[in-house]
């Protein structure tokens, strides 16, 4: 399985700029802590509105004694082989080891042994210490590197093993079976990040349907929320949410899997890299969440909370606006009273249809775009 590290150097100027703004009228959901400054400024930059609440962040390196002590033994076992998965996992690595002075004797324990490097990040970080590698992942998967060295033989060797945020401890279990003793060490763990209601207010936008995309760039990130959202009483709501009507977008298939787990399909992008997922969730939403259609009253376009007719921008509240973007979605064709009043949670109450509907009307420039159909229901006017 591929991860990217929490946010791992991602190249946000991979998503070309357009001389229009595609995520206008949208609101997207950021989780992530370090580096989200740059996610956020690329999301506003092509014009949506973001909610940012980090699940998590990275505990500082002063305070992860841990660390420090499988450093330590790393040193003391001098192994034969050693595995770096990630860039900023390897540089955090040095650095720690650096400020508890023993930084030098890391870089020449692994010097003299075999490094294998999971991608070309990994290789980079690797060869920035002054180190070398001998092979690396045709895929960026752990997977591919564990069986390049099941290929040439463990048993009997020590197979030091650079890990990120979220262990596929499958690939550990394959070295230990296969006769290797394996060290691993974290340079970077989770903790709670300040500001703990942040997240609950994200879930609840998630939740009221007041988000169109939430993106994840780490699965501990994931899991995080899910944690949250089951002290919050609203797990259920929450997956069921995440099922139908608000999109998640991922930077890599290992933040994809907690997702999968508990039955909610993200986005993808085809390169595990920042650009790659901005640009992915730009075309998800001009494809499937942007609603034009052309009326006796105007041309109308819907981006997300975005309206407008013929160029000029329309401010409607919630309802109306869910109201519009169903009538839109039908092109023309007639919706009944009781399906929209399903959409709107009304609970069959004719009146508050009719309260809804009303609004719409007063706020568009020209209220006659939606027209009644006696007794059947409304549509708009084509």
């Amino acid at each position: 399985m591929t991860a990217l590290a929490p946010d791992d150097a991602p190249r946000v100027d991979e998503a070309p700029e357009t001389a229009e703004s595609p995520l206008e009228g949208f609101r997207i959901g950021v989780t992530s802590d370090r580096r989200s400054s740059d996610l956020i400024e690329a999301l506003e930059r092509r014009g949506a509105e973001v909610l940012h609440a980090p699940a998590l962040k990275i505990a500082p390196v002063q305070e992860d004694m841990r660390l420090i002590e499988d450093t330590r033994a790393i040193i003391a076992a001098k192994p034969d082989l050693c595995i770096a998965t990630t860039a900023y996992g390897m540089r955090r690595w040095c650095e720690a080891a650096d400020s508890f002075g023993i930084g030098e004797q890391l870089l020449e324990v692994l010097g003299s042994c075999r490094m294998f490097v999971r991608g070309p990040k990994a290789r980079g970080a690797v060869r920035a210490a002054g180190l070398a590698d001998v092979g690396i992942s045709s895929d960026e998967t752990t997977a591919t590197l564990v069986d390049m060295l099941l290929a040439e033989g463990v048993r009997g060797k020590t197979v030091a093993v650079q890990l990120h945020g979220y262990t596929d401890v499958r690939q550990l279990e394959r070295l230990r079976m296969s006769g290797a003793t394996v060290l691993t060490v974290t340079p970077y763990r989770w903790v709670k990040p300040d500001g703990e209601d942040r997240l609950p207010r994200l879930i609840e936008a998630v939740c009221s349907g007041n988000l169109d995309v939430l993106t994840f760039t780490s699965a501990p990130a994931v899991d995080a929320l899910w944690s949250t959202a089951h002290e919050m009483g609203v797990y259920k709501q929450l997956i069921d949410t995440l099922k139908t009507s608000v999109t998640t977008a991922v930077v890599g298939p290992v933040t994809a899997q907690p997702l999968l787990d508990a039955g909610v399909t993200p986005l993808i992008p085809e390169r595990f890299r920042m650009g790659a997922l901005i640009r992915l969730v730009c075309e998800h939403l001009a494809l499937n969440h942007v609603r034009r259609l052309d009326t006796r009253s105007g041309n109308i376009e819907l981006r997300g909370r975005s309206l407008r007719i013929d160029g000029q921008p329309v401010e409607l509240a919630p309802a109306p606006l869910l109201l519009l973007r169903a009538l839109l979605g039908a092109g023309g064709a007639v919706l009944s009273r009781e399906s929209l009043s399903d959409l709107l949670e009304l609970r069959g109450s004719v009146h508050a249809l009719d309260m809804t509907v009303s609004r719409l009307r007063s706020s568009l420039p020209d209220g006659r775009l939606v027209e009644t159909v006696v007794k059947r229901g409304y549509r708009i006017r084509v």
